[in-house]
């Protein structure tokens, strides 16, 4: 079968195509033909050893995809062969073929085509746990959402408007808060032109966020420590600034703020059944219209250091997808 390979710690020039055998099929497992694989930021740092699980070398990165369930393991009744899947996977995404986890593997609703699945579970999975079980958004309150254009931020804009909040987004400039305010956002800050404290002080009477939800750090995490209102929640999804924030105290404990940390993946392992509520929930909003998935870029596998490309240099807006042609 055909799949990218990292054969050594590098950038995105140094993947390459090749025909790998088949992975073999154990117990408790389910083989996918992908059909579709999602790309997330982190595929640029698992490719260059920064990522916090360091595969052995040689692998296939990709965490997450859409297609048919081939064959299952012993023991596996959740899916059958057949079956429309969407698959969250450690590495492994982009190729014709993977094996991995039953639990990691979703029946997807009959609306949901391949590449809506591939660019579904890490994104909107991480949005709403970090909303429902992290940071326990309520309806009514303010929610501040960085990056909001991009592949975790605008689900977290739908996410908060299911949960009945009013969302502030901001992002780099006006094409980019077009797209916000098209899945939800009530308010826009465009943080090229605009002082993200003082415009959040401004649209809330002086009170400030709820909740904030940040994939970015650096200098836009400083800059929510003084606009999180009273007893707020401050959500660390990430740090796409390149900067890994520092948290003075003295503002948690004069605040009663609580910064909260949320690595989705680590659910996966200590909390499957959270994830499979948490799914169910999410896939009931996407049947209902509530939730719209962006896919700003489809291309297929052979184009992959294109389509990585796009994601680094921060020119696509919510998800970008490959598709993978049935071998």
């Amino acid at each position: 079968m055909r799949a990218v390979r990292c054969l050594a710690w590098g950038g995105i020039d140094d993947l390459v195509i090749e025909d790998v055998p088949v992975p073999t099929l154990g117990a408790g497992e389910v083989r996918v033909a992908i059909r579709a694989a999602g790309l997330n930021f982190a595929d640029t740092l698992i490719i260059a050893g920064k990522y916090q699980e360091k595969p052995a070398l040689p692998f296939s990165p990709g965490f997450e995809a859409g297609g048919v369930v081939l064959e299952v393991g012993g023991g596996v009744t959740s899916v059958k062969p057949g079956d429309r899947v969407m698959a969250v996977l450690n590495h492994g995404g982009f190729a014709e073929e993977a094996v991995l986890r039953a639990e990691d593997v979703f029946p997807i609703p009959d609306a949901m085509d391949f590449v809506t699945a591939a660019a579904f579970p890490i994104a909107y999975g991480t949005s709403h746990i970090a909303l429902w079980e992290r940071a326990r958004l309520k309806a009514g309150e303010v929610l501040l959402v960085h990056g909001a254009a991009g592949g975790v931020g605008l689900t977290a804009v739908e996410i908060g408007k299911a949960m009945g909040a009013t969302v502030i987004a901001t992002a780099g400039g006006a094409a980019k808060l077009e797209v916000a305010k098209a899945h939800g956002a009530d308010h826009l800050i465009d943080y090229q032109a605009e002082d993200i404290r003082e415009r959040v002080k401004e649209l809330t009477g002086g009170r400030g966020a709820d909740v904030v939800y940040d994939p970015v750090g650096g200098d836009v995490f400083d800059a929510s420590l003084r606009c999180t209102a009273w007893s707020g929640r401050l959500l660390a999804v990430g740090f796409a600034a390149g900067r890994v924030p520092q948290v003075p105290a003295n503002i948690l404990l004069v605040k009663n703020l609580a910064v909260l940390g949320i690595y989705w993946g680590s659910y996966r392992t200590h909390a499957p059944e959270l994830v499979a509520e948490s799914f169910r929930t999410l896939f009931g909003w996407t049947v209902e219209g509530k939730l719209k998935p962006h896919v700003s870029h489809t291309l297929p596998l052979a184009e992959f250091k294109d389509a990585l490309r796009l994601l680094a240099e921060r020119k696509s807006t919510g998800k970008v997808v490959l598709t993978v042609a049935p071998p």
